[in-house]
């Protein structure tokens, strides 16, 4: 969906000038209603200021996004203002807003996350933004729209083309003008950070090259720009940058190269000329919808890691959700005079709902990362043995005792083990069962496979459980005790530098899915353990920021632009917007920002900082067990980080002067 489609001249005003941020949002909702896109006015107005209650929209740079979900929306629609003197409307970087959209959507489907997503790609380029806030009438300004849209997404101009002109579109689609024809398909576990930023990188590199591409992008909102039977009929190969799992049964008989969502970012002429030099191997499909695992030849390692992305992407929201429920519990205890005590975070009515909310999104966590890493490996068939096998290492069934009366849970260990191994038995299992008669094939996915995949995995849990506890109590008894001995400031700072060493790579990842296993513990420890790890990976973007800011001179000027966005970043935990810097310098970057990661982790543990939410950055302060401790170390951590980016980018820029 265009942004052009959904912003009608009606509903922009150029040069407005409003005296605070409730004026600018009354502006906007006025011109909503104006265009017709409201049901009720009242009840949508409500929805913004509702969710405005819950933090600013604005973005930085001069410019922000105020949007909300409502049934009193007729249609998805836009409406936007440009403010020469700027308003006040809480910006992060503390800066006056001068471009404002305002975002309508209907409560079916998430339009407003996608459209966000497009906006961002467009506002990214401040050249583009500073002639949105110059333009002097609509027409100038939708123009100015359309011409970076078409820029940024050609294929959807392509398609208007065929719209317009059936005959010429069919024959570009025919192979006859030398060009090569290269589709692609990006996908990261979490978010949307990894996949746009490979599908840009694809697509620009393409561009270069003078080679037609069409990338698909499976982000957190579900495939994009997805690849028809046509366009992979006809296309000279596929190229697959992906760090989760995706069909790829289509794909049969094509050339087809596999590699990890970095190499699309860091390496997309490369990967390009797989496709042109014919390097990419034919791949070939079984009956069954594979995944890309198995495209192509692949390291035993980069297969393993796939398909725990796939079970952590699916984890993570319960995690999220559920954590931040039962951390508000804790708040609202807290701020009843209850400080401890067995039954803390449940002592009064509201925070026992919170509690109990909180806690059966949280205990689904352990079932569906291994749920879904089976699926990766089995696809569907394996989806219920990974799920019993992750709920049975969650409460430690044995044989002797299935119901986990007495027993240690083997957890997190367990839950990992029991995704991986019933995942693999269960596709031993599928071809086995290829030897049977035609005649049961209907009932094999009904009947036979879950049947004999609840027997396996039952058996597997209920034997491997006993020594996955007594591993799982030895690691905690171990933290304790490194915790007690003096030796948690070690780990803290092993677990900062983690989350800064590939910035949302296997590293990070391994580190923060122990400290949220470790928030699942409910211990001091645990909660300590999670503060490091939420910290380093804060660190990256804010030393990045503060060095593109502080000593811009080093850097260019589209870094010291983009830079600002990391402040953003940062404070909110997505580590990811080092990857641009990172994929630039990475001898520069990775080492000043993981020792400052590692800075920042091990102060968290020296001050006793505690963590109660899995996720959110500086803005669930108030879960922040010693808060102003807390964002010192942050503060410390990312002026270390800072200094060492400068020190080495010094140098990097004196070595490139000198030449």
């Amino acid at each position: 969906m265009r942004i052009t489609d959904l912003l009608k001249k009606d509903a922009i005003e150029i040069g407005v000038s409003v005296k605070d941020k409730a004026a600018a949002i009354e502006k906007l909702v006025k011109l909503h209603e104006k265009c017709g896109n409201l049901k009720d006015t009242a009840v949508y107005k409500e929805g913004i200021l509702k969710r405005e209650e819950m933090g600013t929209t604005a973005i930085g740079m001069e410019i922000a996004i105020p949007h909300a979900k409502s049934e009193a929306v007729k249609a998805p629609a836009l409406s936007a203002i440009t403010v020469p003197d700027g308003v006040d409307y809480g910006s992060p970087d503390g800066d006056p807003c001068k471009l404002i959209f305002m975002i309508a959507a209907t409560t079916d489907g998430d339009v407003h996350l996608e459209v966000l997503a497009r906006m961002m790609q467009m506002l990214m380029d401040m050249d583009f933004t500073a002639k949105l806030k110059a333009a002097k009438t609509k027409e100038e300004f939708l123009k100015l729209i359309d011409e970076k849209e078409t820029e940024k997404f050609p294929e959807e101009a392509k398609k208007e083309e065929t719209k317009k002109d059936e005959p010429k579109s069919k024959a570009n689609l025919k192979k006859d003008d030398g060009k090569i024809r290269v589709l692609a398909v990006t996908a990261c576990p979490t978010g949307i950070a990894h996949t746009y930023m490979a599908a840009e990188a694809l697509n620009k590199a393409a561009e270069k090259m003078g080679i037609t591409i069409k990338v698909e992008t499976n982000g957190s909102g579900g495939a994009k720009n997805v690849l028809t039977a046509k366009e992979i009929a006809e296309c000279d190969g596929i190229i697959i940058a992906a760090d989760k799992s995706v069909e790829t049964a289509r794909f049969d008989g094509k050339p087809v190269y596999s590699t990890k969502v970095a190499d699309g970012i860091h390496k997309p002429e490369e990967l390009i000329n797989k496709i042109v030099n014919k390097e990419a191997p034919v791949f070939k499909s079984d009956k069954k919808a594979e995944t890309s695992s198995s495209a192509g030849e692949e390291k035993l390692g980069r297969r393993l890691y796939k398909h725990l992305m796939n079970g952590v992407s699916h984890m993570l929201p319960f995690v999220v959700a559920g954590g931040i429920f039962i951390a508000i519990a804790f708040l609202i205890d807290t701020a009843c005079g209850i400080t401890g005590g067995s039954n803390f975070g449940s002592a009064t009515p509201v925070a026992a709902w919170f509690k109990t909310i909180g806690g059966y999104a949280f205990n689904f966590m352990l079932p569906l990362l291994a749920g879904f890493i089976a699926m990766s490996i089995a696809d569907r068939p394996g989806l219920l043995v990974g799920i019993v096998g992750g709920l049975l290492a969650s409460n430690g069934a044995t044989f002797a005792d299935p119901g986990a009366a007495g027993t240690v849970p083997s957890g997190f260990l367990g839950a990992l083990l029991a995704g991986f191994l019933a995942g693999w038995l269960m596709k031993m299992f599928e071809k086995l069962c290829e030897k049977l008669p035609q005649a049961l094939e209907g009932i094999k996915p009904i009947l036979l496979y879950p049947l004999a995949g609840l027997g396996i995995v039952g058996v597997m849990m209920c034997a491997v459980n006993p020594i996955m506890g007594v591993i799982n109590t030895g690691l905690n008894n171990g933290l304790a005790w490194l915790g007690n001995n003096n030796f948690g400031l070690f780990l803290g700072c092993i677990l900062g530098a983690m989350m800064s060493i590939d910035m949302g790579g296997p590293f990070n990842k391994a580190a923060y899915v122990f400290g949220v296993g470790m928030l699942a513990a409910g211990t001091t420890e645990g909660y300590q353990t999670m503060a490091s790890v939420m910290i380093g990976g804060m660190v990256p973007p804010i030393a990045i920021a503060l060095s593109t800011t502080f000593f811009g001179k080093y850097w260019s000027e589209d870094e010291r632009k983009n830079g600002l966005v990391n402040y953003i970043m940062g404070l909110s935990f997505i580590t990811e917007g080092a990857i641009p810097y990172a994929a630039s310098y990475p001898l520069v970057v990775i080492p000043a920002c993981a020792a400052g990661s590692a800075v920042a982790g091990a102060l968290s543990w020296l001050f006793g900082c505690t963590l109660m939410a899995p996720h959110g950055g500086i803005f669930v302060v108030a879960t922040i067990g010693n808060p102003f401790m807390y964002i010192l170390a942050l503060a410390i951590g990312s002026a270390v980080g800072m200094c060492l980016l400068t020190l080495f980018k010094k140098r990097s820029f004196k070595k490139q002067q000198d030449k």
